[in-house]
């Protein structure tokens, strides 16, 4: 085809669930082999500094599925909340334009329903399914050899609750394979279709033969691992089940594209490959995620596939994108224009410029945050807001006080907190203004501290 006669993209969302973006080889992980996914990344464009914004799964999800702020729709914890039916959403802003639509995986935007209720085998009532086309998924589980899904096909017809009958990654990139084949016999129609996934995810379990790969004993920790032995212990045992899932999840994407070649839709379609969050794992003695640290924070983005963009530049590029502007720049890629509603950028012309220089209007820095602390086990339990700014610098505060200030591009390890610097308050006093604007610009409601003179 070309261009003048090519019909929108199909596009895919392929997204698993604390997947740092450290955590590739082609980041310089020695942990870890993971060629489909930089392949993808190094004949695509590679966001090498994505934020979560709000590095925990339901405010993610929201933020991802409407384009809003968490603190717009979803503070989830207290109380429980499901995504409002009433609000756009991806499928539906996408459907409109002419697009089939189809999500498989963990969704986490309903809630835990009834008192009593199992989010594992809990039914989300259609109109709470984000209005997609088909939906084949779950609320939430942390037992991959114990996945259980329901739903609905196009069709209308339901999906009773059932299990998986092996491990999730695998299996439900089975149903997402099924699903690609029958939207590719309407040809003349393009889809959408969404892959999540709960690995890589505590309790970081892979089939044997992923695991078997990777041995504690030969974990390289980053060197922001405190040297203390329970932390390092705690660590290396994780860690070598996340990187033996991350592995799988990897192998399952090199599945997705072949299924593409099969059906000779590989040019015709984008692939969106991103995680919810991050994961800490042990670096400043942390664990999980919620916290501003980088490995919490970073997440993966890749947009690949689609080989007529033929003036995209190719590899890495570092552009500030955060969650927010994931659904802005997916409507970019189907040449639907973002509604004025929504307040993330559209990073889709990165796909057809051919250097990296800022698109026009690109925004300076990102809006990070947590507005509600979860109580995690070795977790920053305070709610928290921050800015991370395109030439390299972290700013963050907690309630009423400063958290700290790093200059990622000589401390990317995050060892040296300067916002207790005196050297340093002209820009901590730059960075606080821009985070202020920033909590006023989104309408948010924060107690920053005062400056000291």
């Amino acid at each position: 085809m070309t261009d003048s006669t090519r019909r929108k993209p199909n596009i895919l969302w392929i997204f698993g669930d604390q997947h740092r973006a450290q955590a590739l080889s082609i980041m310089g992980d020695p942990n870890v082999q993971t060629p489909n996914i930089d392949r993808l990344a190094t004949e695509g464009v590679h966001f090498t500094r994505a934020v979560a914004t709000n590095p925990w799964c339901c405010p993610f999800r929201f933020s991802l599925t409407t384009g809003l702020y968490p603190h717009k729709g979803i503070d989830r914890t207290p109380p429980p909340a499901p995504l409002d039916p009433g609000l756009p959403t991806v499928a539906t802003l996408l459907k409109a334009s002419g697009y089939q639509t189809s999500y498989v995986g963990k969704w986490h935007l309903y809630g835990k329903g009834e008192p009593g209720s199992d989010a594992k085998t809990m039914v989300i009532p259609r109109e709470n399914r984000g209005g997609f086309d088909s939906w084949i998924g779950y609320e939430n589980n942390n037992s991959q050899y114990d996945t259980w899904v329901h739903g609905h096909r196009h069709d209308g017809a339901e999906v009773p609750v059932q299990r998986l009958p092996r491990y999730e990654t695998d299996a439900l990139t089975d149903l997402l394979l099924a699903e690609i084949d029958r939207m590719a016999q309407t040809p003349d129609q393009p889809f959408f279709g969404v892959l999540s996934v709960q690995p890589p995810h505590v309790p970081n379990v892979a089939p044997p033969e992923d695991m078997a790969r990777h041995n504690p004993g030969r974990i390289q920790l980053r060197p922001n691992v405190p040297p203390v032995p329970r932390i390092e212990e705690t660590a290396r045992r994780e860690l070598a089940g996340y990187y033996a899932q991350i592995e799988n999840l990897d192998r399952n994407l090199g599945r997705v594209l072949e299924k593409l070649r099969e059906q000779n839709l590989l040019d015709d379609t984008l692939i969106l490959f991103f995680s919810d969050h991050g994961d800490c794992m042990g670096s400043h003695g942390f664990r999980e995620k919620s916290s501003p640290w980088e490995e919490s924070i970073r997440i993966p983005f890749i947009i690949g596939g689609g080989v007529p963009y033929k003036n995209r530049r190719y590899g890495p590029v570092d552009a500030q994108i955060s969650a927010v502007d994931i659904l802005p720049t997916t409507l970019g890629l189907a040449d639907i224009a973002p509604p004025d509603s929504l307040p993330g950028f559209d990073y889709s012309g990165y796909l057809n410029s051919a250097t990296s220089v800022p698109l026009a209007n690109e925004p300076d820095s990102c809006y990070i945050q947590h507005t509600r602390y979860k109580k995690l086990a070795d977790g920053l339990n305070l709610p928290w807001r921050g800015v991370v700014t395109r030439d390299g610098w972290k700013y963050v505060c907690i309630p009423d006080a400063p958290f700290g200030m790093w200059n990622l591009n000589e401390d990317p390890f995050e060892t040296a907190n300067l916002v207790f610097n005196q050297r340093f308050i002209g820009k901590r006093r730059e960075l606080h203004a821009r985070l202020a604007r920033w909590i006023e610009e989104t309408g948010d409601a924060f107690d920053l501290p005062e400056i000291p003179d």
